[in-house]
Order: C-alpha cells, then sequence, then structure tokens
C-alpha cells in the first residue's frame, strides 16, 4: 500500500514591491516545497493577505510604497503583535536598526532579518526561511554588526528623564533621598521612584555585593569627565 500521508507545507503570505523579485521568490519558494497563499505588491494588501490566509510565515520587504519608507517592516510588526504563532522574515536592502531592534526585541523565536543580497544565494536563503518557520531565529550578520555596534555605543543615561537626572546629580553629590527631596520640594517617596527607575533604566537589578546607588552615581560621573 502507498502512504498517503505527507508533511504539510508551509503557508507563506509575501510581500515585494517589485515584480521580478517577487515572481522570483514565489518559484523559489513553490520548488523548495512551501506553499505560497499570496504575493502582495503593497503592506495593505499584505495585511489583507494574512487575516484571510493566516500563514505560518511571512516574508516581507521593508520599504514598500506608497512612500518605500517603512510600510513593510510597519506591516511584520504588526502581524508579529497580532499572530505571534506567526514566523517572520523581513527583507532589506540596507539594515535599519531601529526597525531591526523592534523586530527581534520581544520575539525570541520565528523572526529573521536578511539583506536582499542574501536572496541571491538561493540556498542558504531556503534554509534561513525553513529556520524561521521553525521558530529559529536568523540575522544577517551585517544586521548583527550595526546592532552589536549601536549598543556598545548606546547612552544608558539618555534614557533618564529631566527629573531624574537631578535626581542622580544629587546623589552624586552625597545627598540623602531627605536632603534630594528637600532640595527638589517632594517627598520622599517620591524621590525613592525616581531612584528606583534610575536603577531600572541603568540596568542595575538588585545583587549580592553590588552598591546600585554608588554604581549609578559612577555612572552618571562617567559622563561628565
Amino acid at each position: 500500500m502507498t502512504d498517503q500521508t505527507s508533511t504539510p507545507r508551509t503557508r507563506v503570505v509575501l510581500a515585494e514591491d517589485s515584480v521580478l523579485l517577487r515572481d522570483g521568490i514565489v518559484r523559489l519558494l513553490t520548488s523548495a516545497g512551501f506553499e505560497v497563499a499570496a504575493a502582495c505588491p503593497d503592506a495593505e494588501t499584505f495585511l489583507r493577505a494574512v487575516d484571510e490566509h493566516r500563514p505560518e510565515l511571512v516574508v516581507v520587504d521593508v520599504r514598500m510604497p506608497p512612500t518605500f519608507t517603512s510600510e513593510g517592516i510597519v506591516a511584520a510588526l504588526k502581524v508579529r503583535d497580532a499572530y505571534p504563532e506567526t514566523a517572520v522574515m523581513v527583507l532589506s536592502q540596507y539594515v535599519e536598526e531601529q526597525y531591526a531592534t523592534e523586530l527581534v526585541a520581544s520575539r525570541s523565536k520565528g523572526v529573521g532579518y536578511l539583506l536582499k543580497d542574501r536572496v541571491a544565494d538561493t540556498g542558504d536563503f531556503v534554509a534561513a526561511l525553513q529556520e524561521v518557520a521553525a521558530g529559529g531565529t536568523v540575522l544577517d550578520p551585517e544586521v548583527v554588526t550595526q546592532l552589536l555596534t549601536r549598543a556598545r555605543h548606546a547612552d544608558p543615561l539618555a534614557a533618564l528623564t529631566a527629573r531624574e537626572r537631578e535626581v542622580l546629580d544629587l546623589m552624586a553629590q552625597g545627598r540623602t533621598n531627605s536632603a534630594i527631596g528637600k532640595e527638589l520640594y517632594v517627598s520622599d517617596g517620591a524621590v525613592e521612584k525616581h531612584v528606583t527607575s534610575i536603577f531600572t533604566k541603568l540596568d542595575l537589578p538588585p545583587a549580592d555585593g553590588d552598591h546600585r546607588r554608588v554604581l549609578a552615581v559612577l555612572r552618571w560621573l562617567d559622563q561628565e569627565d
């Protein structure tokens, strides 16, 4: 007897405005065993197709009509939030650091970000799609490099509000919470909330052997140098 069972094909919705690239990706995916439920030229059509077909995987170009700025990636983020079980692969001509960070920030699996140059290597591209569809994470080496560079140069103090910076400055002067409250005309409880927020934004969780107040002040003094 012939085995009638077969592995279900991964259903894909594609969003790519270039007709040639869109058709080429459709042919590639079909030959690799994917089921392309829809191939869309713009973000609006793409989102409607996702609602209709509920694909296991979406492949989205970052820049799409009408402005060719961020329509594609914004649509991808909407899919990620509305359908967390759907894997998301983003294609881009360049590394869009802000959106790449946002895309992977709250998604630990089933996400990918590749530069379009990688599509030329069809074997690697198909393997990357299969990895993401299976719940893996695939990031273009250039994306990783730029995100790491950005992280190294990020200034955590930039996240502090004006009031938190005032509190931290007074902490650096050796003031107690009570003294800071009197200086700023706020309650001790308000100062404590500001101090806790400062610790959180500077990534200073409670830990044995570490004095968070001292570490926060050291970071403040370091940026003053």
